[in-house]
């Protein structure tokens, strides 16, 4: 657990100091890490990979930081460009955008806290993933 937490406090500073220069960077970064996050613990719920408890819960600690550390990413000034999925919605319904990250981050450190085996592990993540979900639903770019 100490490693991980060790890299994701590196990988927090990486993402503040992109953030800085090119917001648009600093969250496809950020969302590609939650994102790895994301699929370590679906290949879990798979039976892809082992279950592990600490890596159980630093994914629902990696969703919080991605909470807090998300909505800043969103300035007026990053509505285009650096090939961003944001939609236009994102700036058109601020207060809803942000109230998701807050929902987001509550959601998840409950989760962590609930989080005692796979069974858990398993309702628990599929609860915050409809989160996660509802809000690219809402506010991002579809993949064609």
């Amino acid at each position: 657990m100490k490693r991980i937490v060790v890299a994701a406090g590196f990988f927090a500073a990486t993402v503040a100091a992109v953030a800085a220069d090119d917001p648009i960077a600093a969250r496809r970064a950020l969302m590609k890490e939650t994102g790895k996050q994301a699929a370590a613990g679906a290949a879990m719920i798979k039976g892809e990979a082992p279950f592990d408890l600490d890596k159980a819960k630093a994914i629902f600690v990696t969703i919080q930081n991605t909470a807090v550390k998300a909505p800043p990413l969103f300035p007026d000034t990053s509505k285009q460009g650096g090939e961003t999925a944001a939609l236009p919605a994102i700036w058109d319904n601020k207060a809803d955008f942000e109230a998701r990250f807050t929902k987001l981050g509550a959601d998840a450190k409950a989760a962590e806290a609930s989080v005692t085996d796979l069974a858990s592990f398993k309702t628990a993540f599929g609860g915050v993933g409809k989160d996660c979900g509802g809000c690219h639903e809402t506010y991002r770019l579809k993949k064609q």
